[in-house]
């Protein structure tokens, strides 16, 4: 295919496919002229990733780049392109008392450890998770028993998050898969956890005639 008929399948402008083009993001078409070149279905992939990387992922150019490289390598490390390609980290709170925090982090490791999870000792993740934890415990909520309810739900969802990405059959699909699943996945999650909330709300305080 031309250029223009790539433009019209991946949704995304001529101009912009020169500059993916330019930067090395997407691979360079079969040249059937000095002028002109042929395209095929992988650059309509390569360009729908692109695409999500940069709009879902927000991801610089330069790291998406590196990520792209390392995927085209014959044999994708997928657990380490996924790993770099999902936020480096969640939010935490930056106003909870540091030591409050190490303590925290404390309670963290200690829970992974005992699930086995396999977590790497600087993942940004582990800090936020005690920051959280931390805040919680400022504000004098006791979340023990919820910590351990959460990270029950947190594996199940984890084993979900991954089936969904491995129904892609190569490592371009599971990348894709993986930003789509992580990104807007924690934004369906949140909005069907607030939809579950008002449910269990109603049926244990009952709904007024003027909440219908």
């Amino acid at each position: 295919m031309r250029i223009a008929e790539l433009s019209r399948q991946a949704g995304v402008p001529v101009p912009t496919i020169k500059y993916y083009l330019r930067e090395g993001l997407l691979p360079a078409g079969e040249l059937t002229s000095p002028n002109q070149a042929r395209y095929d279905d992988r650059h309509v992939e390569r360009l729908r990733l692109v695409r999500v990387l940069l709009d879902i992922g927000r991801l610089p150019i330069a790291t998406i780049r590196h990520l792209l490289a390392a995927l085209d390598d014959p044999d994708p490390d997928v657990h380490r392109v996924l790993g770099q390609a999902l936020p480096s980290s969640v939010s935490g709170k930056d106003s909870v008392d540091p030591d409050s925090v190490r303590a925290a982090r404390v309670r963290i490791d200690k829970l992974a450890d005992e699930r086995g999870w396999l977590v790497g000792e600087g993942a940004p993740a582990r800090q936020a998770a005690a920051e959280v934890l931390a805040a919680f415990e400022q504000v004098g909520a006791d979340v023990g028993v919820l910590l351990e309810q959460y990270a029950d739900v947190a594996e199940t969802i984890a084993t979900h998050d991954l089936a969904f990405v491995g129904r892609a059959s190569a490592a371009e699909g599971m990348l894709y898969a993986a930003v789509v699943g992580s990104i807007l996945g924690d934004s369906l999650l949140a909005a069907l956890r607030r939809m579950t909330q008002e449910h269990e709300s109603a049926k244990k305080f009952g709904i007024r005639g003027d909440d219908c």
